[in-house]
């Protein structure tokens, strides 16, 4: 950053305050209730289906809205791409907490997940330029640390609004507490993160066709191996709240699952900015190969876990899995050709997510075979993927 002195600094670093302060507050709402929809799902008369479906269409949907989430951010801004898609997530709630049914819940989860499937290229693409390669990953890394505060706080108090008044309601007032939140942080984003158009202009965004030829042979490597650690993700995703509280011998409570969660989300805190910093140093990808080890570890040693104690470790085991988080973020960023950042960024998750939809929606499927079966498929679908990334990363050294 040159030519701007000390007061464009400044702006920057306000604006990107203001960022962080937007994500906390629109995060924590999302986080409030959200991971808890399975256990809502079947208390309205949904059934194991339901909850496959919802996992499913978030996985699309997620899709879906990242490649035109990273070409707005590229052609708009930043500005004008979140508070629209803060704007879509508060429809999303309003409709969860109007219509308290399985299908009202599939409805909103449409509009609210698009927060985090858009703000993400939009703000990596920010992220991307305003610092320089050598410091990247140290700021994916400090934007995702940001990020976990509210899932790690979020569950924690959607657990405690269940244990106060009920699986059904305990959940909408989450939702509730979401849309106020949601258009406060809209607000404050709307009033502190600066136009991006002021600070760089991106080439004009490319279509789908246009935009895939940008992504290099490595890059797309990388993503056939994220896809295969994100099977390994999604088959169990939707079911570990209820493996925890419906299934094990000795079931949890909604407000221990809250601890759980957040044991989780600290566990990954505390990683973040180092693992990030050693990254920028010694290199992105043997970071990226200990994170999918540990997705592939993960579902096995949950299907161990049969208590609250046994389940402590797991869940710290699974915020372990955030170890190299920013690194491989920062290594799509590094991928993808100036200019273009945003755009790839989408791309690369509308192709990763739309067939990790798929696994999500299969993951039902293979819970009702036996919550068994779902969980070693999904360590060895994050077997094959991390096998991928080894073979890829040793043929590169040769």
């Amino acid at each position: 950053m040159t030519g701007g002195g000390p007061a464009l600094i400044l702006g920057l670093r306000s604006g990107l305050a203001g960022l962080l302060v937007m994500t906390v507050l629109v995060g924590l709402g999302e986080r409030l209730a959200e991971r808890f929809l399975p256990i809502y799902i079947l208390a309205i008369g949904g059934g194991t289906l339901a909850i496959g479906l919802l996992q499913a269409l978030e996985n699309l949907l997620g899709a879906l809205y990242a490649f035109p989430g990273g070409w707005l951010a590229q052609r708009f801004g930043a500005r004008r791409t979140l508070l629209a898609v803060n704007l879509l997530a508060a429809g999303g709630y309003v409709l969860v907490i109007l219509v308290p049914r399985w299908e009202g819940v599939l409805a909103g989860a449409a509009l609210f997940v698009a927060w985090n499937a858009v703000s993400l290229p939009a703000t990596l693409g920010l992220i991307a330029r305003l610092l320089p390669p050598e410091r990247r990953t140290t700021g994916v890394g400090l934007y995702a640390l940001v990020r976990r505060v509210p899932m790690a706080l979020g569950p924690l108090l959607g657990g405690g609004l269940i244990a106060w008044a009920g699986e059904t309601e305990g959940v909408r007032l989450g939702f509730a507490a979401a849309l106020a939140l949601t258009l406060v942080g809209a607000a404050l984003q709307w009033r502190w993160v600066p136009d991006t158009k002021a600070i760089g202009a991106e080439a004009l965004p490319l279509g789908l066709a246009g935009t895939f030829r940008l992504m290099t042979r490595p890059l797309r490597t990388l993503l056939l191996s994220d896809i295969l650690i994100r099977f390994c993700e999604q088959i169990p995703y939707a079911f570990v709240v209820v493996w925890c509280l419906k299934t094990i011998a000795q079931p949890v409570s909604a407000p221990e699952f809250g601890v759980l969660t957040a044991i989780e989300m600290a566990t990954a805190m505390l990683i973040y900015l180092p693992a990030a910093h050693f990254a920028d140093r010694w290199g992105k990808t043997p970071f990226v190969v200990v994170t999918f080890a540990f997705f592939t570890a993960f579902p096995l040693a949950l299907l161990a876990a049969q208590s609250f104690l046994a389940l402590l470790p797991v869940f710290m085991l699974r915020g372990l899995k955030e170890f190299g988080e920013p690194a491989r973020k920062a290594l799509i960023l590094d991928l993808a050709p100036a200019g273009h950042k945003p755009a790839v960024f989408g791309l690369y998750y509308l192709i990763r997510d739309l067939f990790v939809s798929v696994a999500a929606f299969g993951g039902a499927g293979l819970w009702l075979v036996s919550p068994a079966v779902n969980l070693v498929s999904a360590s060895l679908c994050g077997l094959a993927g991390l096998l991928i990334l080894l073979l890829a990363n040793r043929r590169s050294a040769g």
